[in-house]
């Protein structure tokens, strides 16, 4: 029994000693039991890490944590199995080319997560920092600049582990960057101005503006122009980089708007009625809610009338609420006069002929 037990012994011991390919038959049994282990210990790892995430999202008011683990979520088999594949290979000895082309594999998978999970992080933020009324021309100009971004550098870095020397290749890339900057110099112009637009705001979707001669209410900011709908309608198409470039009234930001407009009435009004019209115009503002009175005055001798001068507050910016509040007084100005017999003056002209005898 004695003898059996001694040969069986000595024969897995020249079984496991057997040399295949450069390495024992031992080592080949780790290389399994480490691959195991390795997918084992990686799936406890995330199970451990989501489960601790999720437990902490539910303690937080932030959406970041449910970020991280969708982040952890994401990483799939092909990960799982490289990443046991290569602790399991440093356990026997492979051929030159084998080897590298292993390690290879490793970095371009570890590289592809890693960019896939820092883009998804990027991508939260990004929609935290920047406000619906942006446009989605711009949001979809900040995600594909952060994903070129992050995959030039994660392909660098992946050229620069395979032994190519990436400096030339990044002085070849600045040349042809240059180039193409001053092929695209007016593109280039408009999209900075975007991103002028979004940064500084000037205006944002909704607000009403006038550039120039043009007025509206901003519909769009895109990368290259701006749309405007304009009081007539029509749609107005203005490049970004003029409207950087020039001076924009915007009445959306405006809270009160100050008016000054003036009436006349005729000379032949008596002094009594003359004293009288601060009053009536004090009176019709009273009953107005979104107007206030600031002051009333007889300005001045005109050439045709006695002028009035009227100033008073909008308490509120919009336009169409004005010229409806404008209309109103001009009308009870018009029940007042005709009530109290008081002449809106008119352009006349008085010619006084002196005879000669």
């Amino acid at each position: 029994m004695a003898d059996y037990i001694g040969t069986l012994s000595n024969a897995i011991t020249s079984f496991f000693t057997l040399e295949i390919a450069g390495n024992y038959v031992m080592q080949y049994f780790e290389v399994i039991v480490a691959f195991i282990a390795s997918l084992i210990a990686i799936k406890i790892f995330k199970y451990v890490v989501i489960r601790k995430l999720k437990a902490l999202a539910k303690k937080t008011k932030t959406n970041f944590d449910d970020v991280l683990i969708e982040v952890v979520e994401r990483l799939g088999l092909p990960f799982y199995l490289v990443i046991a594949i290569y602790v399991s290979m440093q356990f026997v000895t492979l051929p030159e080319q084998l080897q590298l082309g292993l390690h290879y594999l490793f970095v371009i998978t570890v590289t592809f997560y890693t960019v896939g999970a820092l883009q998804r992080i990027a991508q939260f933020w990004l929609k935290k920092a920047i406000t619906e009324k942006a446009g989605k021309a711009i949001t979809s100009l900040f995600d594909t600049v952060i994903k070129i971004l992050l995959w030039t550098i994660a392909l660098l870095l992946i050229l620069q582990n395979m032994g190519y020397r990436i400096d030339t290749l990044i002085a070849g890339l600045g040349i042809a960057g240059i180039a193409v900057a001053f092929a695209l110099q007016r593109i280039l112009e408009d999209i900075f101005s975007a991103f002028s637009i979004y940064f500084d705001k000037p205006f944002e979707v909704g607000d009403f503006i006038i550039v120039g001669q043009d007025m509206g209410t901003v519909k769009d900011i895109g990368l290259k122009s701006t749309r405007i709908q304009t009081l007539q309608g029509e749609e107005l198409v203005i490049s970004n980089h003029e409207l950087v470039n020039t001076r924009i009234h915007n009445y959306k930001k405006m809270k009160r708007r100050r008016i000054v407009f003036t009436f006349g009435v005729t000379y032949e009004t008596p002094i009594k009625k003359l004293e009288k019209i601060p009053k009536i115009v004090e009176k019709i503002f009273s009953k107005l809610e979104l107007a206030e009175l600031d002051r009333v005055h007889f300005k001045s001798f005109g050439d045709f009338s006695l002028v009035y001068e009227v100033a008073y507050y909008m308490n509120v910016s919009d336009y169409r609420a004005y010229m409806d509040t404008q209309q109103q007084i001009n009308l009870e100005l018009m029940k007042a006069f005709q009530k109290e017999k008081i002449e809106f003056a008119y352009p006349t002209q008085t010619i006084y002929v002196n005879r000669i005898k």
